[in-house]
Parts: C-alpha cells; structure tokens; sequence
C-alpha cells in the first residue's frame, strides 16, 4: 500500500455511510453500521498483507496453501470512538493485538491532550493499524502515530470513516509514510473543528452520550 490516500468508493460503504450521515437513524442503528463499514475498509487497508504457506491436508490431498506470514498484526484504538471501527476490525481479524491511545479534545485550542497509552509489544515487527472514525483537524491522528513511532512502530496505517482535507494535509505534513483509507473526504470543517457536511460527533452518535 503506497498511496498516501485512499477513498472506499464500493457502493456498501457508500450506502451505509449514507444512513449514518442522516441525523435521524438511530444509536444502536449507527453502531451497527459503523462495525459493518469498519471490516469492509479493514478489507481494504490489509489488501497487502505479507504472506507465506503452510503445508495442510484437504479432505483431497496435501498441499500448500497461503496463511499471513510474520508477527500478528496490532489494532490501535483512538478513544474513545476509535472503538465503535475496533470492534468490526476485530470480527474479521481475531487474532490481532489490541492497543489503546486515549487522547481528548481540548475544545479551546483544539488541540489533543493524552490521558492513556497501552499497546502490544514489539511493534516494530508488526503492521499496526491505528482507527478513528473521524479525521479533522489531525491533531489527535498526528499525536496518536507519534506516541506509536516512539514504541517502536515503523509501518503503521491510518483507518477512519470520514475525513476532511485540512486532516489529510496536516497527516500528510507529519507522517507522510502513513498510508491513509477512508470512506470519504468531506468538504471542509467548521469554526468548531467540526468535518462539514460529515455526520456530528462519532463518540456521541455510538454512545448515545449528547
């Protein structure tokens, strides 16, 4: 995966994005599309995967047949809404290791505060994905894949829902080896850090926190 940026146009993403979008669909409803959009991208983002073989036997004969190859790879969650692209990650790829960046907002100055960090070990020998489902400002994206490079992490890749243009320019500027998936790029944000038309604040929607 060597594109910088790259947009899910399949139509499943873009329909469920659609009813995720719209103001009135509801909590558990939003959820749900979240986890079902979040293994569709994770389809996307793991299209690369190393691979080597391993000898098995079919009811038919033995052969040698395609497994991943190297150390299972390491879901990293932004929280809090990081969590809401976890849990479908998760469903497709069992086996992977889990970690979690806590960082918040701070409405002010926009600017991301760390309040948690655990992640698996020996992460310069695993691919790490890191997920959040909104891409704004960058700030968070850009603070959570440094405190992932100084653990160790060197090929890391960025999953979100929704992205705006001054995130992508701000992730580009910082971590340009950071391959970026997404289901859409949006207009622009608002004076609040907002993405415009976008769909509100993903935590909020998932939790049912407003």
């Amino acid at each position: 995966m060597q594109e910088h940026l790259t947009i899910v146009t399949h139509p499943l993403v873009q329909h469920k994005l659609t009813i995720m979008r719209d103001k009135t669909t509801p909590t558990a409803h939003f959820r749900q599309l979240l986890r079902e959009i979040s293994q569709l991208l994770a389809y996307e983002i793991t299209r690369e995967l190393e691979m080597t073989t391993q000898r098995i036997e079919t009811p038919i004969q033995t052969m040698d047949a395609p497994v991943l190859a190297g150390k299972k790879l390491a879901l990293i969650s932004i929280l809090r809404a990081g969590n809401g692209l976890l849990d479908g990650v998760l469903e497709l790829i069992p086996s992977a290791r889990v970690g979690f960046v806590g960082l918040y907002r701070d409405e002010a100055t926009l600017k991301p505060v760390q309040y948690y960090f655990k992640v698996p070990t020996e992460l310069e020998d695993r691919l790490v994905i890191a997920v959040d489902p909104m891409l704004a400002t960058g700030n968070s994206s850009v603070a959570a894949i440094d405190l992932l490079k100084k653990a160790g992490a060197s090929n890391i890749r960025f999953m979100c829902l929704l992205a705006a243009p001054e995130g992508i320019a701000r992730m580009k500027e910082a971590h340009p080896d950071v391959p970026i998936v997404t289901a859409a790029v949006d207009e622009r944000l608002n004076e609040h850090g907002y993405i415009v038309p976008g769909l509100g604040d993903a935590g909020d929607r998932m939790f049912g926190t407003k």
